[in-house]
């Protein structure tokens, strides 16, 4: 993969009128707050040409995926010129081949960015005006890579679709069945049947060998010319591709080492260590299988047909012609065919295989179906459905909001499969000891070829101690140690409604000693209330709430819809006066124009400067008061009058509570909140969770700035909804977003994103990532264990044969080890 990477990125922003646009600075801040970026500035943006990013960052540490990501996240798009494609392929059965694959695609010109994982899945960053995606699949060819169709896209600017301007690739990665890994005539099992015909042909050779009197000499020769053949068939191509890309791994060795003993007159031994070398790669191939299987098992939960009603009209239909509108009908105990919300029927429906819940969640229809296919991202989790989930014993009707490969479940495997391609922090530490350790085995090896100069000894021992040392050295157990358990880490997270974006946030997570969170939405229910409501200067209730409905009404701020909601409910049948000209002022709060007025609606902070008139003394008791009792307060202003203040209270999760002390019990040692409001509120809701610090009366850039602080003396997580928090959540170890199955966004912020909006999730998704964390550390001391007694052992006399025994012994041993975190399973019981 090439690490240094700058690149000249054309972005497309709404209304961007000059480079210093508040949405491009936002953007900006979140990429500059990501590990592994250098700097980030703005070309352009004259009103002639676009603005366009200019990023140098290590592209070992941030992947373009995920850049896309944070792109989108911030409203914006990256225009068309670099392609990004992703294949679940079949023919990479270790992480050597992997490599292999990775930097075989890295060295074509036009190609930035490359990687292959060895769950199969394939992930390529090119630029368009220098290659096309034809030519990748033909490079992948040519190496003997089969490649199904592409994983479920984004459908956003950047991705080439193949069908198009503005269309969308209706893919799903499901393959065909098949197997087709290494040789296509026999399918899955090709190397193990090679493997064991190998041992078969070295036992018959030997045994005709040591008790075959009587028969041919040229016999037992022959078997053993066979064994070679088939134990050899695999690692003389893996090492043939090794070499056009003037590379020296344990496939080569292997090779050199059974020439070398076939030429000695060694035949015997050769063909152990081919027979021990493939009998180990087809195991390893065959354990790695489970973990790839729990991934294929995410992309094979929704179902391939769907009854659909449309024009009055009931039919079966394949779910990739599902378009949004439909009406999709679901039968009791039929898996979801599509993202959307119910409108007829109630029903209990079973989550888990998206969310992670483990109970089933009563679903009942949306009360205005208009205002539903308005705003689907805001119907709420007692309406809303996802593709793949499990209906219960009610028939419902949906109506579908996303078409099926830009459902949740299509999204979380697309993620989770560019997840097993990014490297972890020890992944990238043993690709550095490899570029050391490797040379150095080389250099060892050529100078154990002399020692019969200087040992008095026959070449031919000589020759034999340096294949043995090479064989030996191999760090074949080392290469796979990390990956593995990333990759089965990885896929038990997704099964437990928990995404992990790549091996660096799932090590770091486990590595936290602090915890942020955003309050509203995250550690309360993001459902605030109008609690009380406050007139001054001779206003009345009436008036005060008409005036603030009006306005708020234009707002789709979590504070303003709760306003609209409880106003409207208050006011009855009152007439509401007519708003126009809303104008955010982000963070502090609105302003629009009623009746030829100007009306300002905020916190009492934003009075009284940027030339917006201070509040009376009437209005500043109220708010006194309402902030003692804990509340979140609202203060309305019309032109020179107050006309007073409103107050708001969101309830406490009940969640939080048991997930915060679960966290604490961890060794999680310090909890923070941080919230734009008010400090007194911020404290009470603290009290309430069980949070050790409050941080209140924060601006978006405050939190920042906090996050930034709070990182430089501990490893801290941000916690939010993933919308406004990206840039907190960037500056963060680990951002982590909730709530992410009914959100692109927060699915796009986050390194961790909690499907469930339930925090319960999080100690789950910390005590898996201990758990992989741990067993990566005994992994690395297991290969680096079994290297360190190989070398000497082999430099006194230990043979090839055994040599490589316990060298594959120690291979599959780590991927055994790694595949437990397939079984973990959650002590509370909180993640399925």
């Amino acid at each position: 993969m090439n690490d240094r990477l700058e690149l000249e990125i054309p972005v497309l922003l709404p209304d961007l009128p000059d480079a210093a646009d508040a949405c491009l600075n936002r953007l900006i801040s979140t990429l500059a707050a990501q590990d592994g970026v250098q700097r980030v500035h703005a070309i352009g943006g004259d009103g002639e040409a676009p603005a366009r990013l200019c990023i140098h960052f290590d592209g070992g540490m941030l992947p373009l995926p995920r850049l896309r990501e944070l792109v989108r996240s911030a409203g914006a798009e990256i225009t068309g010129r670099y392609g990004h494609v992703m294949w679940r392929a079949k023919g990479i059965s270790h992480e050597r081949r992997a490599r292999t694959i990775s930097a075989a695609l890295c060295a074509i010109p036009g190609v930035v960015q490359a990687s292959a994982s060895v769950g199969g899945a394939i992930r390529v960053e090119y630029d368009r005006r220098q290659i096309a995606e034809s030519d990748i699949r033909d490079a992948l060819r040519g190496l003997k890579v089969v490649v199904g169709r592409r994983m479920a896209a984004d459908g956003h600017a950047g991705h080439d679709h193949g069908r198009g301007p503005g269309t969308v690739a209706e893919e799903h990665g499901r393959s065909d069945g098949h197997d087709h890994s290494h040789a296509d005539f026999l399918g899955a099992n090709t190397e193990l049947i090679f493997a064991l015909a190998c041992g078969a042909l070295l036992g018959i050779g030997f045994a005709i060998e040591k008790l075959g009197s009587g028969m041919p000499e040229w016999l037992p020769i022959a078997c053993y010319v066979a064994a070679y053949v088939l134990g050899g068939f695999f690692t003389v191509r893996e090492a043939i591709d090794n070499l056009r890309l003037r590379k020296f791994e344990i496939d080569t060795l292997m090779l050199v080492a059974a020439a070398g003993a076939a030429a000695l007159g060694a035949w015997a031994e050769g063909a152990l260590l081919l027979f021990l070398f493939s009998l180990g790669h087809a195991l390893e191939h065959y354990a790695m299988g489970r973990a790839k299987k729990a991934i294929e098992a995410l992309a094979k939960l929704a179902p391939e047909r769907a009854t659909v009603r449309r024009d009055g009209r009931t039919s079966e239909i394949a779910v990739e012609q599902m378009v949004v509108g439909d009406i999709a009908i679901v039968r009791p105990n039929e898996r979801l065919p599509a993202d959307g919300f119910v409108i007829r029927g109630t029903t209990a429906i079973n989550q888990a295989p998206v969310t992670g819940e483990s109970i089933p969640v009563d679903k009942v229809p949306v009360a205005d179906t208009a205002a539903a296919r308005a705003k689907p991202d805001a119907v709420g989790g007692a309406s809303k459905v996802f593709a793949g989930t499990i209906n219960g014993g009610g028939a419902i009707e949906i109506e579908v909001t996303r078409r099926s490969n830009e459902s949740a479940l299509a999204k979380v495997v697309k993620m989770v499969s560019e997840a097993e391609t990014q490297k972890s922090p020890t992944q990238r530490f043993t690709d550095r000891f490899e570029r050391v350790f490797v040379p150095a085995v080389l250099a060892l090896s050529v100078l154990l070829l002399f020692a019969w100069i200087v040992v008095d000894e026959p070449f031919r021992d000589s020759f034999y101690r340096a294949m043995a040392v090479l064989v030996a050295a191999s760090p074949c157990a080392l290469a796979i140690a990390t990956p593995s358990a990333v990759l089965s880490g990885v896929a038990r997270a997704a099964r437990g409604g928990v995404l992990v974006k790549g091996g660096a946030p799932l090590e770091n997570l486990g590595s936290l000693t602090a915890i942020a969170f955003d309050k509203t939405g995250t550690l309360t229910e993001g459902r605030p209330r109008i609690t009380d409501v406050v007139p001054v200067d001779g206003a009345d209730e009436g008036e005060l709430l008409a005036l603030a409905v009006a306005v708020e009404a234009l707002s789709d701020h979590p504070l303003a819809q709760a306003i609209v909601k409880d106003g409207r409910e208050r006011l009855k049948e009152r007439t509401l006066p007519v708003a126009d000209e809303l104008k955010s002022l982000t963070g502090r709060g609105v302003t629009a124009n009623v009746g030829g007025e100007t009306v300002w609606i905020g916190k009492a902070e934003m009075f009284g400067a940027e030339g917006i008139p201070a509040l009376g003394q009437a209005a500043l008791e109220a708010i006194e008061r309402l902030r003692e009792g804990g509340r979140t307060t609202m203060v309305v202003r019309k032109g020179d009058r107050d006309v007073g203040a409103i107050g708001l209270m969101d309830t406490p999760r009940n969640a939080a509570r048991v997930a915060l002390r679960r966290l604490h019990e961890m060794g999680v040692s310090r909890m923070i909140m941080i919230s734009g409001d008010h400090q007194k509120v911020a404290e009470a809701i603290a009290r309430d969770v069980g949070i050790d610090v409050a941080l209140g009366g924060l601006m978006p850039e405050e939190k920042v700035d906090a996050i930034r602080k709070l990182a430089g003396e501990d490893k801290v997580a941000m916690v939010g909804d993933g919308v406004n928090d990206a840039p907190a959540m960037a500056s963060a170890t680990v951002g982590i977003a909730m709530g992410a199955a009914g959100s692109d966004v927060a699915l796009e912020t986050a390194d961790v994103a909690l499907m469930a909006d339930d925090l319960a999730h999080l100690p789950f998704a910390v005590g898996l990532s201990r758990r992989t964390r741990g067993i990566i550390r005994q992994n690395v001391f297991v290969s680096l264990g079994v290297v360190a007694f190989l070398v000497p052992a082999t430099i006194l006399g230990m043979g090839i044969g055994p040599a490589v025994g316990v060298h594959e012994g120690s291979t599959l041993l780590v991927v055994v080890n790694a595949l437990r975190l397939l079984a973990y399973r959650d002590p509370e019981g909180n993640a399925a």
